[in-house]
């Protein structure tokens, strides 16, 4: 196929998928420790979890609640047009594609309410490696599943230390997380998991230095770290399919 359609085609489908998130994300946004959302802001039964944030028993202008389907819609078709222009015809694309609206959705949800739901974090770990797994079976694929092991294991292990030193700083959804990260950088290489490794505690920190100067955080001041973690998995992913 050629580059400009499959781009094209990845869109398409990153839009479709993240027209699916609104209701997800609306029901996994609550804070730590409480049930997920099962009703509407009215108060009605929120039935399912993908699909559009919108209640047909409430009244037109209440109707719709949660994140909007449009900003989720494209920046998943964003997401996904790059890893396929990244990726090009390689069979691992397909497994970049059906990952991409998890990370989307765990990244708006943690950035909300600094959650990372379990229902979300260990799926996406396996998912990942079920996904590669298969990948690997295909021929012309350009990574190696064995490594995408280790990287889980290893990227998994890295962040449940830091967990055990500090837990204050770093929560267990990031060490759940990080299992999946370390599968999709872990594909390419070693080289792959470190810069991406790197660039999520960059991003992080340049993101936690921004809001110390501009004084809406102190220096103790704990941030979501799993939007960063998924950022800088996905620049890491995106470096290791264009070079691969």
């Amino acid at each position: 196929m050629n580059t400009g359609l499959l781009v094209i085609a990845a869109a398409l489908w990153g839009a479709a998928a993240g027209a699916f998130l609104p209701r997800a994300a609306y029901r996994f946004c609550v804070p730590s420790g409480e049930p997920w959302r099962e009703q509407c802001p009215g108060g009605h039964p929120v039935r399912g979890w993908f699909g559009r944030a919108r209640c047909g028993d409430c009244a037109e202008a209440e109707a719709r609640y949660g994140s909007s389907p449009a900003l989720l819609s494209l920046t998943t078709a964003a997401v996904c047009a790059v890893l396929a222009a990244a990726t090009g015809t390689r069979p691992e694309l397909g497994a970049w594609l059906l990952l991409a609206p998890i990370g989307v959705l765990l990244t708006v949800v943690d950035f909300r309410v600094r959650r990372l739901p379990d229902p979300l974090t260990l799926p996406f770990a396996g998912a990942a490696l079920a996904l590669l797994g298969l990948t690997a079976l295909v021929p012309e694929h350009a990574g190696e599943w064995t490594t995408a092991l280790l990287g889980s294991l290893a990227l998994g292990g890295g962040y449940f230390v830091l967990f055990l030193i500090n837990p204050a700083g770093m929560g267990f959804g990031d060490v759940k997380l990080a299992l999946g990260a370390g599968a999709v950088l872990g594909w390419y290489g070693w080289p792959t998991v470190m810069l991406g490794t790197f660039a999520g505690f960059l991003l992080g920190a340049l993101y936690g230095g921004a809001l110390v100067v501009a004084r809406r955080a102190g220096r103790k001041t704990a941030i979501p770290f799993g939007p960063f973690l998924i950022s800088g998995a996905f620049l890491g992913l995106l470096a290791g399919a264009y070079a691969a």
